[in-house]
């Protein structure tokens, strides 16, 4: 079995050519070196945020596991935290500080890293802002962006600031950086805004969950900020057919996409994609006081 030693730790890496993708033959392997090749821009989002992995251990067509307690025969100098807020029972969770960590995750087949809004030392006090934009049957990620628009102009008026990225699925995430606030207040707000997007835009924006009025429209799922939920993290890998990932986008090149195509990127993509553009999401990364140049604040 190989071995690697990251950061002082050694890790033993198991089934290197097992293939999780089938529809590629993207392996296990390569699973791992992508999160190592993007580790500097990914593990600043994961920082102090308790992780729910989705784990593929026999690929994305196997079963999957939705782990948020701390895996059996997990290292020691792995971080990990008592978490209150999720469930009735405390949970103990992983956080991902470092890059050892990330590798031996990426190991556990733990290709999806999904985490809350807030942070684990500031439970349930949310400092992002997020709404995904899920399509229904018959829309796609080019009819999310006239709901997208919307929402950015109507953040921006309570000077917050929207910033976009794919879900790496069929979607559109909007998350914004936002002072810490009670995640029940922030919730509240933003279902505030589904609902305006829906009365202003009734063709194309859905505020509520149910299937049957999504057809040819865009669900407004503002129900991410709350405190026991979780959204998929910036460049995570996304377990469809092929290794998609949850890209960060400019406002200008979503505009500019012609074709769904154009707004979908793998996991080859993201290192020079990183390369070229630094992380556009740094902005959720700073800390400020309020004003609409550092991080909003929710109304109310």
């Amino acid at each position: 079995m190989p071995h690697t030693e990251i950061g002082g730790h050694r890790l033993a890496l198991s089934n290197l050519d097992k293939v999780l993708y089938p529809a590629t033959g993207f392996t296990k392997g390569e699973a791992i070196h992508y999160y190592a090749s993007i580790a500097d821009a990914l593990l600043p989002h994961l920082d102090g945020r308790p992780l729910s992995f989705l784990r593929f251990p026999d690929g994305v067509e196997g079963e999957k596991f939705f782990t948020k307690h701390v895996p059996p025969g997990t290292p020691s100098w792995v971080t990990t935290r008592k978490i209150s807020v999720v469930s009735k029972t405390p949970l103990n969770q992983v956080l991902i500080q470092d890059e050892a960590t990330l590798v031996w995750a990426a190991n556990l087949a733990a290709l999806e890293l999904h985490t809350p809004q807030w942070q684990s030392d500031h439970q349930a006090k949310a400092d992002r802002l997020v709404f995904d934009l899920d399509p229904g049957e018959g829309a796609d990620i080019l009819d999310c962006r006239r709901i997208a628009d919307w929402l950015r102009e109507r953040a921006d008026a309570d000077g917050i600031t929207l910033l976009p990225k794919t879900s790496g699925s069929k979607g559109l995430h909007l998350i914004a950086p936002i002072e810490r606030t009670p995640s029940d207040q922030v919730s509240a707000y933003a279902k505030k805004l589904a609902q305006e997007a829906e009365a202003d835009l009734p063709e194309h924006a859905v505020s509520k969950m149910a299937k049957n009025l999504r057809p040819g429209k865009v669900f407004v799922d503002w129900s991410q900020n709350n405190q026991a939920k979780t959204t998929a993290a910036p460049y995570t890998l996304r377990a469809k057919d092929r290794p998609t990932v949850s890209t960060p986008l400019t406002w200008d090149e979503l505009a500019a996409a012609r074709k769904v195509k154009d707004l979908v990127f793998l996991s080859s993509d993201l290192p020079q994609r990183i390369e070229e553009h630094g992380d556009l999401l740094a902005p959720l990364l700073k800390k400020g006081s309020g004003r609409k140049s550092d991080r909003g604040r929710i109304p109310g």
